[in-house]
């Protein structure tokens, strides 16, 4: 499992990447990736291109990220899916919290 975040060069937007399993395992580097002190994005895009693997934890994680972006306000999208990530996403009814694409 690998998380890595990147800014934008204007501050505007973090994209957050996850490489392997999204797990519990992941929980503090996922909430590193966007808890950095020397930014406050109004945008962020979770990369899932990498994620093989999303467990019960995983949409949680999600969530916390929604509520530390603005909570209904937060601008959160979710990309490169593939059918088994976007399969969990679905079952959790995150077409209504987030932008999937």
């Amino acid at each position: 499992m690998t998380i890595s975040s990147q800014l934008s060069a204007d501050g505007q937007e973090l994209t957050i990447t996850i490489q392997g399993r999204f797990d519990f395992n992941a929980h503090q580097a996922f909430r590193d990736a966007y808890q950095r002190a020397d930014c406050t994005p109004q945008r962020y895009v979770v990369d899932l291109c990498g994620a093989t693997y999303l467990d019960s934890s995983a949409p949680g994680m999600l969530l916390l990220l929604r509520d530390h972006g603005g909570s209904d306000k937060a601008d959160i999208r979710l990309i490169n899916c593939n059918p088994d990530v976007r399969k969990v996403l679905s079952v959790s009814n995150f077409e209504q919290l987030f932008v999937i694409a």
